[in-house]
């Protein structure tokens, strides 16, 4: 019994030790690759042990072509910063001047300054899910539904969401910006055109093939 016992509670540390190997593969340790915010509330996507190209993402959540980005490259993005070959810099910014798409941007903008490090990602993801019809046809990114949406990327910040207290920070950062629309993709300080848009063209220019040198 004994016998049988210890050869469980080896099983056990067996299993153990290999759950640390895989969390501590180079480019995927959560100690290694992790997402911090900025002073000015943006937010890094990086190895940080890697020298890699920086990707600058300037991004209005309730712009419609922001979206089409997100939903074609991000995926990729993602890996390549698991990877540890590229730096991804997310810039949530106010492009609209018009209502209701300007004040749309802001509560989303605001509420994202609100939601933890570990829950940005998913909650960005909700944002674009729930993003209102484009044009100003109807206002949208309602409080009570960001409440709900920063829950579901399992972030308790209600009374923050509701105070909208990020918005006043969040408008004056993007002032600072000059930006022609969104998005606005910079690798290395280049812009990026339609390559942005393609995730095999994006890599490419990314890891040095062919597309923007970096």
């Amino acid at each position: 019994m004994k016998k049988r016992l210890l050869a469980v509670a080896l099983a056990c540390v067996a299993i153990a030790v290999l759950g640390v190997l895989a969390l501590s593969r180079p480019g995927e340790s959560s100690e290694e690759v992790r997402l911090a915010r900025q002073v000015d509330g943006s937010m890094v996507l990086a190895d940080r042990s890697s020298d890699a190209p920086v990707l600058d993402v300037y991004e209005d959540f309730d712009c419609p072509v922001c979206k089409e980005l997100h939903t074609r490259v991000d995926a990729t993005i993602r890996k390549l910063a698991v990877e540890g070959k590229v730096k991804v810099v997310f810039h949530p910014v106010t492009i609209f001047k018009d209502e209701p798409m300007r004040s749309n941007s802001i509560r989303a903008a605001a509420a994202a300054r609100c939601v933890p490090e570990e829950s940005w990602l998913t909650f960005r993801d909700e944002l674009y899910a729930m993003q209102p019809a484009p044009h100003g046809e109807a206002s949208g990114f309602a409080v009570e539904d960001l409440v709900k949406a920063a829950r579901q990327a399992g972030a308790s910040v209600d009374e923050c969401v509701r105070s909208q207290s990020y918005a006043k920070a969040h408008l004056e950062e993007t002032a600072k910006v000059s930006l022609e629309g969104t998005p606005t993709v910079l690798l290395n300080g280049q812009l990026l055109g339609n390559e942005a848009f393609d995730p095999a063209a994006l890599e490419r220019a990314i890891t040095g093939g062919d597309g923007v040198t970096v």
